[in-house]
């Protein structure tokens, strides 16, 4: 036991990093109540609470709003997914007066996009097929994911993935800048040109030949990209 006065002390992590023209203290339960409705299953709930919570300019403010948002990346609703995504790329980023978010803020975020897997990866491919204004957001969260770049390749090798989150996955290859990730592209245009070839006199394999051309193209697009000065 320590005597009264030899007490270690540890500081006590901030629930908002303002800076002094914030008043924060006034802003608790307002956030803690749209961080209570965005745990409903209501759909529509969910979108006005993560709306209250930008308002607020909690996700920029906060790490835990931060940290709390940035598990829902995969979530099950593509729109509301689609903004959550958005709101985390802005956070990222300098705002419109050139000030980034605290550091504690982007620290949380980059916490769990480092452990990103397939399955986060793969939620943000269909954000980006279907939302392509989000590709630079999209971007800003696969920076901090040391191992995107091999999940990406690994989507874009799966057949039995939608050709749209396949050719978003190469675009984000191209985009985000994987240069390790050049030798195992050429390979699979080798692959997909071998194939394309046998098909051409298969006039009942000209869908998958299409698919094929169509990967190719950007493929070698990203390809080029990686490999431009």
């Amino acid at each position: 036991m320590y005597p009264d006065s030899q007490q270690p002390t540890s500081p006590q992590p901030a629930l908002f990093q303002f800076d002094e023209s914030h008043h924060s203290v006034e802003l608790f339960p307002e956030v803690w109540s749209a961080l209570e409705d965005f745990t409903k299953p209501d759909v529509a709930l969910r979108a006005t609470a993560l709306e209250r919570l930008i308002n607020l300019d909690a996700p920029r403010n906060s790490p835990v709003v931060a940290y709390f948002l940035v598990t829902k990346i995969a979530d099950q609703n593509l729109e509301l997914r689609a903004r959550i995504i958005e709101t985390l790329g802005d956070v990222l980023i300098s705002d419109k007066n050139g000030s980034n978010a605290p550091a504690e803020v982007r620290t949380s975020l980059h916490l769990y996009l480092s452990g990103c897997r397939t399955r986060q990866i793969y939620a943000m491919l269909q954000v980006s097929a279907e939302y392509p204004t989000l590709d630079e957001h999209i971007v800003q969260l696969l920076n901090s994911c040391p191992f995107a770049g091999n999940h990406l390749l690994d989507i874009l090798k799966d057949h039995k993935t939608p050709i749209g989150v396949r050719k978003q996955a190469v675009i984000m290859i191209g985009k985000v800048g994987y240069l390790y990730t050049i030798p195992a592209l050429e390979r699979l245009i080798g692959r997909l040109e071998t194939r394309r070839n046998g098909q051409k006199a298969m006039y009942f394999a000209s869908q998958g030949h299409s698919t094929d051309s169509n990967l190719l193209l950007y493929i070698k697009e990203a390809i080029t990209r990686l490999r431009a000065p």
